[in-house]
């Protein structure tokens, strides 16, 4: 009969300090021989190849958190860019148009100086403040006024000629009616023949009234109106319209003619007002009809009837 023997409980073997000095050995060797030899270069890229997939499933949630910030980036730098180049296309837009105005203004200013070279009268510059709205009047209001010299009564031109009248001024505005308003009258006559004429503010928008005109009147369409002289308020010469159409009524024995002005003032910013005087310029009429050097009329004997 075999003898009993006790279980064992524990295991025996080689402690847990020995067998970590036996791996770090092991894995040293494998080092020094890795180093020296190239036998485990294949084994190596066996582990590596086998090992790839597991790096980049484990490095996708980082390149993709990467990719994700740079096309934000890039979004946001383009957003950027194209706000920016929007920005600057509406400024050279805005500069390029501002040039182009200047140059039209500039020159437009070149020929008002060439007007006021060919007038005897004092003139003042003036420019469009606003443009009352009414639908029955026709009117502009300049940035000068009483104090600059400006008064009612005083014509408006352009380079072509007159376009209306001052009627009420404050100290630093005027206010001015185009001459196509109702309430302006303008003495003018034909530039072909001299025929004198009155022409109004005509019921049309755009239009100039010739009334008051015998039906067999020397006047064609065509004809080109001038300011008369007479009055004062308006020199002699400037152009003022062109007959556009002619009504003639011989039950009545007068006629009716449309013009249309030369004058552009809807074009334009800024105007000449010229500081006409009617006092003086009567004065200098009597002057010239009368001169202080002419010799007196001999006195004429009465006759008795």
């Amino acid at each position: 009969m075999s003898a009993q023997t006790a279980p064992r409980l524990f295991r025996h073997g080689y402690s847990a300090g020995v067998r970590l000095l036996v791996l770090v050995l092991a894995a040293l060797a494998l080092l020094f021989f890795d180093s020296r030899s190239k036998v485990l270069e294949p084994v190596r890229q066996v582990i590596s190849t086998g090992l790839y997939p597991f790096q980049r499933l484990v490095a996708f949630p980082g390149d993709l958190a990467a990719e994700v910030n740079g096309w934000m980036n890039a979004a946001a730098m383009i957003r950027h860019e194209n706000e920016a180049l929007q920005r600057q296309r509406i400024e050279l837009a805005q500069v390029s148009t501002l040039a182009a105005q200047l140059a039209i203004e500039n020159g437009q200013l070149r020929r008002l100086l060439g007007v006021v070279d060919t007038l005897d009268e004092s003139a003042a510059v003036v420019e469009v403040l606003y443009e009352p709205a009414h639908p029955f009047q026709q009117r502009l209001v300049f940035n000068k006024g009483s104090h600059d010299g400006i008064a009612p009564g005083m014509p408006v031109i352009d380079e072509g000629g007159v376009i209306g009248q001052i009627i009420r001024v404050t100290p630093f505005t005027a206010e001015a009616a185009l001459l196509t308003d109702e309430l302006v009258s303008i003495p003018v006559q034909t530039l072909r023949n001299g025929l004198r004429l009155i022409t109004f503010g005509g019921n049309q928008p755009g239009q100039l009234e010739v009334r008051y005109v015998a039906s067999n009147a020397d006047i064609e369409t065509g004809d080109v109106l001038v300011t008369s002289g007479v009055g004062g308020w308006f020199p002699a010469g400037l152009p003022v319209g062109k007959i556009e159409d002619i009504e003639r009524d011989s039950a009545s024995g007068f006629a009716r003619a449309t013009a249309v002005p030369l004058a552009h003032p809807e074009r334009y910013r800024h105007f000449l007002v010229l500081k006409t005087d009617p006092q003086q310029s009567l004065s200098q009429e009597g002057q010239e009809v009368e001169p202080a050097d002419a010799p007196a009329a001999p006195a004429q004997e009465e006759v008795a009837p």
